[in-house]
């Protein structure tokens, strides 16, 4: 047995529809501005040459329906709604999940400002609020479905996956020509516009046609 100084943290892991067996994440890999719209209500232009990535750790995975605090460090804290990729052998789709990648938009921006990494704006405790994951057979063809976000019941967030700039199947091609992906692999593949903050005891709620919903409750 091998002997650790403390204790190793738990190993993040997701429900998946149908199974007992959970869904160990090894990374989470996050699109950039990968609907136009979005991208135009941030003041920049989608790069059309090649999908663009930041990361997020395994462990700012959070489980959906779970009460969080108002995130440490910024005072402009916002919801951007997501389709989630769950890659199994081989780096093939395995399932999709409805998630939150939660941002620190100040933070972001003094970042974005300095030609700095996004880190500390994106990769965070309790920044990726994912659902369970389902089955891609049971999911379908991605394209049609419908993704949606409010906060206290009014929607802020509306469109079709058939929006994304690029599709799963591009940026599977363009990030595996970067990364050798595998099982236990999450991206998180961009959000469509109408992003804004949240504060204290908001309530999110995320849709995503063919997939269980995501929630998230600000403390």
């Amino acid at each position: 047995m091998t002997d650790y100084l403390f204790p190793p943290r738990s190993q993040p892991a997701l429900p998946v529809a149908g199974h007992t067996a959970l869904y160990p994440v090894a990374r989470i890999f996050c699109v950039g501005r990968n609907f136009a719209a979005h991208a135009a209500e941030m003041g920049n232009e989608v790069d059309r040459e090649a999908p663009f990535y930041f990361t997020k750790s395994a462990h700012a995975l959070c489980q959906t329906g779970a009460t969080i605090p108002y995130a440490l460090g910024t005072k402009d804290f916002h919801h951007e709604m997501e389709l989630v990729v769950a890659l199994g052998d081989g780096g093939a789709v395995f399932g999709y999940a409805a998630g939150l990648d939660m941002t620190r938009r100040d933070l972001q921006g003094q970042a974005k400002a300095k030609a700095r990494p996004w880190d500390i704006g994106k990769d965070f405790e309790a920044s990726a609020v994912i659902a369970e994951v389902t089955p891609a057979k049971a999911f379908g063809v991605v394209g049609p479905q419908r993704m949606q976000l409010s906060v206290n019941g009014s929607l802020r967030q509306n469109t079709l996956l058939a929006d994304m700039v690029w599709s799963v199947p591009d940026i599977l091609a363009h990030l595996g020509g970067l990364y050798t992906l595998g099982a236990g692999d999450l991206i998180m593949t961009g959000t469509p516009a109408g992003v804004g903050p949240v504060v204290s005891t908001d309530v999110i709620h995320g849709t995503l046609e063919g997939c269980a919903p995501v929630d998230l409750t600000i403390s």
